[in-house]
């Protein structure tokens, strides 16, 4: 049975968008399936699993959240500014379903579940090299601009997961705040 629109990459924008739209719960491959316009053996054919559509979703939220990265460091000029907004995109509730789908897979592939495992190939090198760049022609050493990268990427993390816990997000957007002004006295003079 042919997918009409270019299959896997169309099913798997429909699973973004119904992700985010109703998170994913204790929801059956079927179910899903149902609601994705397709059939459970399609999902299977193209993902192997429910988990593997899983995987794929929340790479491709990945990817999108460093695409808007670049387009901001690209855009903004004062890299201070930039990561404001980035953490204010991330922090958005209308993103919330992926953070906790992210942490959900996350914590499986962490406890070896065969299924969510996939998820960890990259999932903090992929990001510190995308962090790492901008600071890297901002005048930091390579070496410097990865260990700067991976403490963002990780207070980052960090912060998302107490914001999902709590819901306490003038708390969080202040750790958040007071974290880029400590980012900001490290930046090459000039850059600040």
């Amino acid at each position: 049975m042919a997918e009409a629109g270019g299959g896997k990459e169309r099913l798997l924008r429909a699973a973004v968008d119904y992700v985010a739209a109703n998170g994913v719960g204790e929801r059956s491959l079927r179910e899903i399936a149902a609601a994705l316009g397709t059939s459970h053996r399609m999902l299977i054919y193209h993902f192997g699993s429910k988990e593997g559509l899983f995987v794929e979703v929340v790479r491709t939220m990945e990817d999108r959240q460093r695409d808007l990265l670049a387009e901001l460091t690209a855009v903004e000029g004062d890299p201070i500014e930039a990561a404001r907004r980035f953490w204010a995109r991330l922090a958005d509730p209308e993103l919330w379903p992926h953070e906790r789908l992210f942490f959900e897979l996350y914590g499986r592939a962490l406890q070896g579940d065969p299924a969510a495992l996939p998820l960890l190939d990259g999932i903090v090198d992929t990001w510190v090299t995308a962090l790492a760049q901008p600071l890297e022609q901002l005048g930091f050493a390579p070496e410097a601009a990865r260990s700067q990268a991976r403490l963002g990427l990780a207070v980052a993390r960090g912060l998302l997961l107490d914001l999902l816990a709590t819901g306490d997000r003038a708390g969080v957007d202040a750790a958040m705040e007071r974290f880029t002004q400590m980012y900001a006295a490290t930046l090459p003079r000039g850059r600040r």
